[in-house]
């Protein structure tokens, strides 16, 4: 007999319809039945894919279905939707969120920056950790002693300090501290004048750097 050129199948030749054509019939049938066997079976929600590079071989398999229906955009967002390829992204125009926040090519247009005064009265004073980004306010008629305590603040935190009164401050290492500045004596620096400032920036685990209006 005869073959298909695609997949092999035995086709009845001319002679053969004539001398026994019922058989011929059956062989090309029996040929296709074999060849589609993998097509049978499968329930519903499956889906027919190859099994192998072999022509024909095929299997049913149910396909992983996930379990996420939609995107919401939520508070600050924009975008989500239902089906087909979803987006987020920020919505410009809400104008207050709540939490940290990063803002990256933004524009503040009117940013306002307000410092918590602690107001102290006495001649001797030590930075506590509640003091970062606080402005420590000293005034007495008398001499101050202003104290940088150790492993208190952490990289980067500061202080800013100013003489109210006319007793002038003094910077005072606390016990391993070593402060920095360009004071007449650089670990222990002094306030210039009443009314002069200065910032303390804590530039190690018991390391400051004093910057300001120094004596």
């Amino acid at each position: 007999m005869a073959t298909t050129t695609n997949f092999g199948w035995e086709t009845p030749d001319d002679t053969d319809l004539v001398k026994d054509g019922a058989a011929a019939m059956r062989t090309l049938g029996n040929s296709i039945d074999t060849s589609f066997v993998d097509l049978k079976g499968g329930t519903s929600g499956q889906m027919l894919t190859k099994a192998s590079n072999t022509d024909l071989d095929y299997t049913w398999v149910t396909p992983e279905i996930g379990d996420i229906t939609a995107v919401t955009a939520g508070t600050g967002l924009t975008g989500g939707g239902t089906s087909g390829s979803v987006s987020l992204a920020i919505d410009s125009t809400v104008a207050t969120l709540t939490g940290t926040q990063t803002l990256t090519n933004k524009t503040l247009t009117a940013p306002v920056v307000t410092q918590t005064l602690n107001a102290q009265t006495g001649t001797t004073y030590t930075l506590v950790s509640g003091d970062k980004n606080k402005l420590v306010e000293l005034n007495n008629a008398s001499s101050i002693t202003l104290t940088l305590p150790p492993s208190v603040f952490s990289i980067g935190e500061s202080v800013d300090v100013y003489q109210r009164g006319a007793g002038q401050v003094t910077f005072a290492q606390g016990s391993g501290v070593t402060i920095r500045s360009t004071g007449a004596t650089s670990t222990a620096p002094k306030l210039r004048v009443q009314y002069s400032a200065a910032t303390v920036i804590c530039i190690g685990v018991s390391e400051f750097l004093v910057v300001g209006d120094l004596a």
